[in-house]
């Protein structure tokens, strides 16, 4: 990010038109909705910067704190430009003026979190009041307090293009076409007549125009702080006298979800030490967490660092966090299908977490379905507590794969095996997919299975556009003189034959 400390003229651009741009670009007549090329030429020393909205939304969350620590209830229309109700703060500050006062110090006060140059300032900051939303916001780019049912007269004079700066809307281009330049000539026209002629779209910005944006401000709820931390003084290394302490802080947690109207699928646990080692870890449950399950996860997360692991710390724990990674409403979770307690599943589940914490994240493993057109790469395995996200969707066509019903038990790695013809020789597969001779013996180890059916040959030749990754195989199903069914595949570069799954 370059620097921008000196205040220079900066616009933000979009589809090749500007955004946002600063108070130094707007003094040499950059405007937003103006195309690059023309802002460019208003001012040639302007600096433009591509949109990150990411960046943008945390750049402007402290400001969006410190307007909160002056007024609650702040409305964000979007990242730079936010709204507050001045009846309550100004019996506070006594006057509306004072008001700002207060607004532009804790403004000022808010922490840049980015790099030099790139906080908010008391001068680059703009602060307005007005009725209404639309009209503080043009008082704010005039640094202007627009007296209480002054705001018609206030926004006459200004532009149409003010209730859309961007330029696209073509509501917009049908008032010039008609005359109406100013907000006042259109906020003149009789609102009925509006509203058959341009619609609810139409009926909206010509109250806005007039003056008349009663809406009341749809204010933000500031984020709940649902992080529990215990710290520890002094340090502990003990895994029962930790645990024994962190139950308070457990409670806290669950209970301040609850307040919330959550309940917790996955929390992550940091634990520190008073050297600075620290150990992550996320736990997730099948159904939702309670006080005794976090107690255990505390406990079994410290026992495999302190006691079971590589690297066990060199000093006590000092200090426990617990963050909720994955929330649903409270009370969505049933444990048991028939209405019982669940308490079977339940002990499943904590015996599976323990044997885990003990012996590695990759330990246990569930069987999930993913995406491709081999039985194998339809299974992945995911260790227990993960997220089961596949890794490509099963939902796709994938054409070449094996149809219904699908092999019982998978070989892997899959086994070599022998399917010969009527002659003793190996079956092969040509390029268009004939077989030129059927198979009539299926060699397993040293048994020798006559066939009695097949099916396929089912090809596929996956990545044929590099060289270096291209998989050409056919695969069949063999039925054996015992009624055994089996899933071999056929690799056509090698001309040999694998096992590769078999069927009930």
């Amino acid at each position: 990010m370059p620097d921008l400390s000196d205040q220079g003229p900066v616009a933000v651009v979009t589809a090749n038109r500007v955004v946002a741009c600063s108070h130094a670009a707007r003094t040499s007549g950059v405007r937003r909705g103006l195309r690059r090329r023309e802002a460019q030429a208003r001012c040639p020393e302007l600096a433009v910067l591509p949109r990150n909205e990411a960046a943008e939304a945390r750049l402007f969350e402290p400001i969006v704190l410190a307007l909160e620590s002056i007024a609650p209830g702040v409305e964000v229309t979007r990242p730079g430009l936010a709204a507050i109700g001045v009846r309550g703060p100004t019996r506070y500050f006594g006057s509306e003026t004072g008001v700002l006062h207060a607004l532009s110090r804790a403004v000022g006060a808010a922490p840049a979190n980015e790099a030099p140059g790139a906080g908010i300032t008391t001068s680059t900051a703009l602060i307005g009041v007005a009725d209404g939303s639309f009209a503080a916001e043009q008082a704010a780019r005039q640094g202007v307090i627009v007296a209480a049912g002054e705001s018609p007269p206030f926004l006459a004079d200004l532009p149409v293009s003010t209730l859309d700066p961007s330029g696209d809307s073509p509501l917009i281009d049908l008032l010039r076409r008609l005359g109406l330049r100013t907000l006042g000539a259109f906020a003149a026209l009789p609102a009925g007549e509006v509203h058959t002629r341009f619609g609810p779209d139409g009926a909206w910005a010509h109250r806005q125009a007039g003056g008349h944006d009663d809406r009341p401000l749809a204010a933000r709820r500031p984020p709940a702080e649902l992080v529990a931390t215990l710290d520890l003084e002094p340090p502990v290394d003990r895994v029962d006298t930790v645990a024994f302490s962190a139950r308070a802080m457990a409670e806290q947690f669950i209970g301040d979800l609850a307040g919330h109207g959550l309940a917790c699928a996955c929390l992550e646990l940091q634990v520190l030490t008073e050297n600075g080692e620290e150990t992550v870890r996320r736990w997730r449950h099948a159904g939702v967490l309670s006080t005794v399950d976090v107690v255990d996860r505390i406990r079994w997360q410290l026992e495999g660092w302190l006691r079971g692991g590589e690297h066990p710390p060199s000093g006590g724990v000092t200090r426990l966090r617990l963050l909720p990674v994955e929330t649903v409403p409270l009370g969505v979770h049933q444990q048991a299908l028939w209405g019982g307690s669940g308490a079977d599943d339940e002990r499943a589940h904590r015996a599976l977490a323990r044997v885990q914490t003990l012996l590695g994240h990759g330990s246990v493993l569930t069987p999930m379905i993913d995406g491709g057109r081999d039985p194998l790469q339809r299974t992945r395995l995911v260790p227990w507590g993960d997220a089961p996200v596949p890794e490509h969707s099963p939902e796709h066509p994938w054409p070449g794969h094996l149809p219904a019903p699908a092999p019982s038990v998978l070989i892997d790695p899959p086994r070599p095996v022998q399917v010969l013809d009527a002659t003793g020789r190996t079956v092969t597969v040509d390029e268009r997919g004939v077989v030129p001779s059927p198979p009539t013996t299926f060699v397993l180890g040293r048994e020798s299975l006559p066939v009695t059916s097949w099916a396929g040959p089912w090809p596929v030749d996956e990545r044929w556009w590099t060289p270096d990754a291209t998989v050409k195989v056919a695969r069949f199903q063999l039925v054996d003189v015992q009624g055994r069914a089996y899933l071999v595949t056929y690799a056509t570069a090698s001309q040999r034959w694998a096992l590769t799954a078999t069927y009930d």
